[in-house]
Order: C-alpha cells, then sequence, then structure tokens
C-alpha cells in the first residue's frame, strides 16, 4: 500500500516538522494550510528534496467545503491516503473564562474539534474498508492542557482538545474493524509560533523550564511521536493518547 499522508495545518510548527520527517519515511504528504502559502510552499519544497511527491491545498478546516476539497485533491492528485494528521488548531490571547465572547469559543471549537471530526469523516470515507479502502491510520494532536486545563489562560483550548481527546477514543473503537487505528498525541509546550500568536512569545521558554526535563520542547519531538504512531511499529496501538510533554 502506497503512504500518502494529509497534514492539517502543515505550513508552520508540528505540522511543518511532520510533513518533513513523514517524507523522509517515504510518504508522499498532502500539505493543509488556511492562510500562509509561503510557508507550505517552503514545506513542499522540503518534502519534495526528500525524493518524496507532495502537494500543497489551501483548506480551512472549519469549512465543510474546503475539507472535502482537501481530501479530493489528494486522492486525485496522489492517490487514496492511508494516515491523517489532524494538526490545525488555534490558540487564543490569554484569558480568564468570565472574559470570553461567544465568537471566540464558536471560532475555537469550530477549528479545533469541528474541524478535526470533518477531516476525519473524509479520511475515512478513502481509508476504512467498508468504503473499499486499505484502512491506515488517524493521528490527532491534542495536548496536555486537556488535562491540565490552562486556567486562567486558556480553559477554551484546554476543552477543545480534551473533546478530542474523547474523540480519538470513541474513534478508534468505532473504526478498528476497519482496519483503521486512532491515537493522538498529546504536546507539552513546545517551541513553535503558535506562542506569539496567543501574544505570549515568551512563555515557550518560561513554562517549559518547568517541565522535569527542563526545557520546551522541539516541533521534531513531536512529529517522531506522530510517525511512530502512524508506522507499522505501532500496529497494536490504537484509542492511545501519547504525551509528549517532557514529564509534564
Amino acid at each position: 500500500m502506497d503512504k500518502i499522508v494529509v497534514i492539517t495545518g502543515g505550513s508552520r510548527g508540528i505540522g511543518a516538522a511532520t510533513a518533513r520527517l513523514a517524507a523522509q519515511r517515504g510518504y508522499a504528504v498532502c500539505i493543509g494550510y488556511a492562510a500562509n502559502e509561503a510557508a507550505a510552499r517552503q514545506v513542499e519544497a522540503d518534502v519534495k528534496k526528500s525524493g518524496a511527491r507532495a502537494l500543497v491545498v489551501k483548506a480551512d478546516v472549519s469549512i465543510e467545503a474546503d475539507v472535502v476539497r482537501l481530501f479530493q485533491s489528494a486522492d486525485r492528485e496522489l492517490g487514496r491516503p492511508s494516515a491523517l494528521v489532524n494538526n490545525a488548531g488555534i490558540v487564543d490571547a490569554g484569558s480568564r473564562v468570565e472574559s470570553m465572547s461567544a465568537a471566540r469559543l464558536q471560532r475555537m471549537f469550530a477549528i479545533n474539534v469541528v474541524g478535526s471530526f470533518l477531516c476525519a469523516r473524509e479520511a475515512v470515507k478513502l481509508m476504512a474498508r467498508r468504503h473499499g479502502g486499505q484502512g491506515g491510520a488517524i493521528v490527532n494532536v491534542s495536548s496536555v492542557a486537556a488535562r491540565l486545563g490552562s486556567p486562567g489562560e486558556y480553559v477554551d483550548y484546554a476543552a477543545s482538545k480534551g473533546a478530542i481527546d474523547t474523540f480519538t477514543v470513541g474513534l478508534a473503537k468505532e473504526l478498528a474493524a476497519d482496519g483503521i487505528r486512532v491515537n493522538a498525541v498529546r504536546p507539552g509546550v513546545i517551541r513553535t509560533e503558535i506562542h506569539a500568536s496567543s501574544g505570549d512569545p515568551g512563555r515557550v521558554d518560561r513554562i517549559g523550564a518547568g517541565a522535569p526535563l527542563g526545557r520546551a520542547g522541539e516541533a521534531e519531538e513531536v512529529a517522531r511521536a506522530v510517525l511512530w504512531l502512524l508506522s507499522d511499529e505501532a500496529s497494536y496501538t490504537t484509542a492511545t493518547l501519547l504525551d509528549v510533554s517532557g514529564g509534564r
């Protein structure tokens, strides 16, 4: 079976690191991105330098038509996907719950939760044995915030990732007979651009130093966990939440 992976949020951070590593491991890579085409094209170039095929597709995962088009494009241009990395996600500025607007909450859950459901839905249509597929693997990118709660900062983000944890376990049990394994990685504080977008670029070093390993993680360290979960080395692993958090 050809190894073809769709990675959402693939233009930066964990998604970009996963795309580059997947290419090195022999995957053709579909890079989904929402806004930064230049960054996505750079990842595409890096994938191709590894000798792998690459496709870049602009898609907002909170928009159903975009998600459908993302998977149709991957299937048409690269072949039927065998893997999905549900990585696209957002965090907002640090805030207490009493200051959060409905618009903020709707956007958070539309991208982080609904988007992951929609992408998994389209992947299942292509991978599940009941739909003529050959099986595959899905890795959702959650966060240790799901169990820590992120009080005073990002309770909405933490709650959205808690939903992803439950989604992972339920979907894994639903799809086991279809030959699809579903797992999640739960990163801790990782050195990516998402912290600057939350208005607190210094958070990485400040919070990372408090982990038992004494530092923030790197996107490549999360990518290695993702690729293990996608691989045959994890063939008896499903419905699992793997913390990549420096011991936090």
